[in-house]
C-alpha cells in the first residue's frame, strides 16, 4: 500500500475488530445476538489519506458518519461526497470505494453491522436509501451511545460485553434509519426547557440571566429560583457548562486552536475561556485534547 492511502493508523483514532472466532462463540450460535450485531466499529479524526476499496463489497452493512472535513464514496454508477454531519449506509456484497479528501480529510464514526438476516433487515428497514449521503443534525446522544458500544466491547469478550454493546447498536442505528424523529427538549412546552433550547441555540452569545428571563417573561430572581430548584445550578452556571461541553467537542473532532474555540462559545480572551474550561472540567482545553 502506498503512502497516500491507509486504511488506519491515524493520531487519536479508535478502533476494534471482534475477531470471527468470538462472534463465532458469543453472537452467530445464539439467537437473540446474532439477530443484530457489531463486527467492527470505529472513530478516524482527521484521516489524512484514508483510503479503502472492496472489489467484492463486504459481508456486512457499513454506517459512516461523517463530522468533519470530507471524502468521497463511488460504487459502480456514481461518486459522491460525504460532508460533515452527513452519513451513509453501504449495503453487504456491493463493489465500493471510499477516500478522505486530500486537503480536507473526513473524520469519521464508523460501524460494521451483520445480522443472520441481513435481507429481512433491509426489507424491513428500506437501509438501501440511505447508499447516499444523507444529512442529520449533530445529536451528542450518537457520540455517547457509539462511545458505549466501544467502550463495552473494549472491556473485553463475553457474554455480557457483546450483548450490551449489540443493544446499544438498536439505539445507535435507530438515529439514522429515523432521522426525522426528534424526541428531545425542543418537544417541551415548559419554559424552563425551552429556555435551556434557547441557551444551547445562542452558545455563542455572552447572555445574562436578565436577558434570558426577559425573553420568557420571568423576573431575573425568580428566574433564578425555579432554575435552580430544577436543575440545582443557576442559570448562568448552567449556561457556562453549556458552552464548555459544546468547547469539549470542537476540541476532539475538529482542528481548530483555542482561540478559534473561545470565539465561538462568545469568548474573546482565550485565556479567560481556559480558565473556565479548567473550573469546569478540572483540565486544560490542551490537556483535556491530549487525554481524547
Amino acid at each position: 500500500m502506498s503512502l497516500t492511502k491507509r486504511r488506519d493508523g491515524f493520531i487519536g483514532e479508535k478502533q476494534i475488530n471482534v475477531p470471527k472466532s468470538i462472534l463465532n462463540k458469543f453472537v452467530r450460535r445464539t439467537t437473540f445476538l446474532d439477530s443484530l450485531y457489531i463486527t467492527h466499529i470505529g472513530y478516524f479524526p482527521n484521516a489524512s489519506y484514508h483510503y479503502r476499496e472492496r472489489r467484492k463489497g463486504s459481508d456486512d452493512y457499513i454506517l459512516l458518519y461523517s463530522l468533519g472535513g470530507k471524502g468521497y464514496i463511488e460504487n459502480s454508477k456514481c461518486k459522491m461526497e460525504l460532508s460533515p454531519n452527513q452519513f451513509i449506509i453501504i449495503p453487504p456484497q456491493l463493489f465500493h470505494r471510499y477516500q478522505a479528501d486530500l486537503e480536507h480529510p473526513w473524520t469519521l464514526y464508523w460501524v460494521h453491522f451483520s445480522s443472520n438476516k441481513l435481507k429481512e433487515f433491509n426489507d424491513d428497514f428500506k437501509s438501501d436509501r440511505f447508499y447516499q449521503p444523507t444529512s442529520i443534525h449533530y445529536n451528542q446522544l450518537i457520540i455517547d451511545v457509539w462511545g458505549q458500544m466501544f467502550a463495552s466491547l473494549a472491556d473485553g469478550y463475553n457474554t455480557s460485553t457483546i450483548a450490551y454493546a449489540n443493544l446499544c447498536l438498536y439505539r445507535f442505528l435507530s438515529f439514522f434509519l429515523f432521522p426525522d424523529k426528534k424526541y428531545s427538549l425542543e418537544e417541551q412546552n415548559d419554559p424552563l426547557d425551552q429556555s435551556i433550547i434557547f441557551m444551547r441555540k445562542n452558545i455563542e452569545k455572552r447572555l445574562t440571566t436578565e436577558d434570558i428571563a426577559q425573553r420568557f417573561q420571568y423576573s431575573s430572581s425568580h428566574y433564578t429560583a425555579i432554575f435552580k430548584k430544577k436543575t440545582g445550578m443557576s442559570p448562568i452556571d448552567y449556561f457556562i457548562r453549556l458552552k464548555i461541553h459544546f468547547a469539549c467537542q470542537l476540541l476532539t473532532q475538529t482542528d481548530l486552536k483555542i482561540k478559534q474555540i473561545a470565539d465561538r462559545i462568545g469568548y474573546d480572551d482565550p485565556y479567560y475561556f481556559s480558565r473556565l474550561f479548567k473550573q469546569v472540567m478540572g483540565q486544560s482545553p490542551k490537556e483535556y485534547k491530549k487525554t481524547d
